[in-house]
């Protein structure tokens, strides 16, 4: 189900590729079962180009990836979870509309814009 301009982790690879990170990440933590995921995920793919170097988009498929889904009670999805140096600044539950995606993308980065 991922774009192929997300990156996929897992739960061997979540730490060094989000909280290891040197740029603010989004992580879509979907599910195969879940009706708005598919939706959700294409969405993220076509925002991607838009931050690509600025924001890493990555997708966990929280079945198979159960240790990771646990450690930050992801129990709703789509969830998708903002991190800036390896720490959660921000959460949305449920499907949102492209334009929101983009500006809680937009807001995740403005302390960087700023700097």
């Amino acid at each position: 189900m991922p774009d192929e301009s997300l990156t996929v982790v897992t739960d061997e690879t979540f730490a060094e590729v989000v909280l290891g990170a040197g740029t603010p990440v989004l992580v879509d933590f979907w599910a195969r079962w879940c009706p708005p995921c598919g939706p959700m995920t294409r969405v993220l793919g076509e925002l991607a180009p838009e931050f690509e170097g600025r924001l890493l988009i990555a997708t966990l498929d929280v079945d198979t990836n159960p240790e990771t889904t646990l450690k930050y009670r992801v129990i709703s999805m789509p969830s998708l979870l903002f991190f800036t140096g390896g720490v959660v600044t921000s959460t949305i539950v449920g499907a949102r509309p492209k334009s929101m995606l983009r500006q809680a993308m937009t807001n995740a980065l403005s302390p960087y814009v700023n700097s």
